[in-house]
């Protein structure tokens, strides 16, 4: 309590809490959700590829 109310008269504000950052490994479904444009560039990609390999298909 001693600090508390040093930093009080000093007019500072309450010291604040570190948190701890985790160390877990981001997924594969977390980054896709934070990055917008990935899932709509492998959704484009995917497309052209069934697309080509339709018309491989159908010119043999």
């Amino acid at each position: 309590m001693g600090e508390a109310k040093r930093r009080k008269e000093l007019g500072l504000p309450p010291r604040a809490v570190k948190k701890e950052k985790k160390a877990e490994k981001d997924n594969i479904f977390q980054k896709l959700r934070r990055n917008q444009i990935l899932p709509v560039v492998l959704a484009i990609g995917f497309m052209i590829f069934l697309i080509v390999d339709l018309l491989r298909y159908y010119n043999q």
